[in-house]
């Protein structure tokens, strides 16, 4: 039985758009020089040692498991990467362990491939649909993360304000945090309230917010948490700092949304020019099947394809980083 060119065209595309984005998440992630530079700063500025952000070391905060059962618990932990991917998972705000994730990943590749053998696919064509699936995955993931920072990043700025008069009416900094947290809309409520609860149960002010910092991955919060642990080795006026930081976070959105505006043509240009081969394509395969087909028919043709995919792969990406301004 052949596969329909759409199916194969539809598969593809989806195929490129969540590569292209697992590779932009991946390197925004792990190699962003701003993101390094700002993660170093935080480092340098805590004045419990030399942990890294991505794992504090707080002695009294539970450990996050990352399986219920003991065999599953003990293998994760001997896996390069694994702390990673549960920061990752734990940024999303889902209530999931790392072994649960990886089961509702798996579920999408067993159904694809159970489809694939069901219609008789050939067995690459099965191999691709089980990884767009398992890559629908991680995209949702992404989008769950980068929404809860949206929200977050939103309320941060009136949480600061509103701790900065808390202060200046005589309340300390973490019950100025506990009158934020009260008024503040979730998830920055949640996060507030927790840093409060961990300091009242004897972590360190610098410990905690730390800790908040990779609990989100927001620039906003690390540039507040930046501010208070300088603030609290210096010294200084904390409540007129938080204005100030509120200040900057504020001016800052202004200026990615003015940015948004502007770039929205190259945007728009950028998703035409990553659809339109693929439209054309289908088009012409509905108009006149018998000269598409030679594209997967003909051994020439499937080459043409998987080089002309890889080459799209590239051009998305470029298109995508020329439209992506850094505010």
């Amino acid at each position: 039985m052949k596969t329909p060119f759409w199916t194969i065209a539809f598969l593809a595309a989806l195929s490129v758009g969540f590569l292209v984005w697992g590779v932009y998440g991946l390197w925004r992630e792990h190699f962003d020089p701003r993101r390094k530079a700002l993660a170093k700063r935080l480092q340098a500025s805590t004045a419990f040692g030399p942990a890294p952000l991505t794992e504090p070391s707080l002695k009294f905060r539970s450990r996050r498991l990352l399986s219920q059962w003991d065999w599953a618990e003990r293998g994760l932990q001997r896996m390069p990467g694994v702390m990673a991917m549960d920061h990752f998972l734990l940024q999303t705000g889902l209530r999931l362990s790392l072994a649960q994730a990886v089961s509702v990943a798996t579920l999408p590749v067993l159904l694809a491939l159970a489809l694939g053998s069901s219609l008789a696919w050939p067995f690459p064509l099965s191999v691709a649909l089980a990884a767009l699936g398992f890559l629908f995955w991680l995209a949702f993931l992404q989008h769950r993360r980068s929404h809860r920072m949206v929200l977050i990043d939103q309320a941060l700025p009136d949480a600061l304000e509103l701790m900065a008069r808390s202060m200046q009416a005589g309340h300390a900094f973490i019950s100025a945090m506990q009158v934020a947290a009260k008024e503040s809309p979730p998830p920055l409520s949640h996060e507030l309230r927790s840093v409060f609860e961990e300091v009242n149960f004897g972590i360190s002010t610098p410990q905690a917010l730390q800790a908040l910092a990779v609990r989100v991955a927001s620039e906003a919060v690390r540039y507040f948490v930046v501010a208070v642990v300088i603030q609290s080795e210096t010294g200084g006026n904390l409540a007129e700092i938080l204005k100030n930081t509120a200040r900057l976070i504020r001016e800052r959105q202004k200026i990615a949304g003015v940015v948004r505006v502007l770039s929205a043509e190259g945007r728009i240009s950028a998703v035409i020019l990553a659809l339109l081969p693929f439209v054309l394509a289908a088009f012409m395969s509905w108009v006149n099947p018998g000269f598409v087909s030679r594209l997967w028919t003909d051994p020439m043709g499937l080459q043409l394809v998987y080089v002309s995919l890889i080459l799209m792969a590239f051009g998305i990406f470029w298109m995508w980083r020329l439209v992506q301004i850094r505010v």
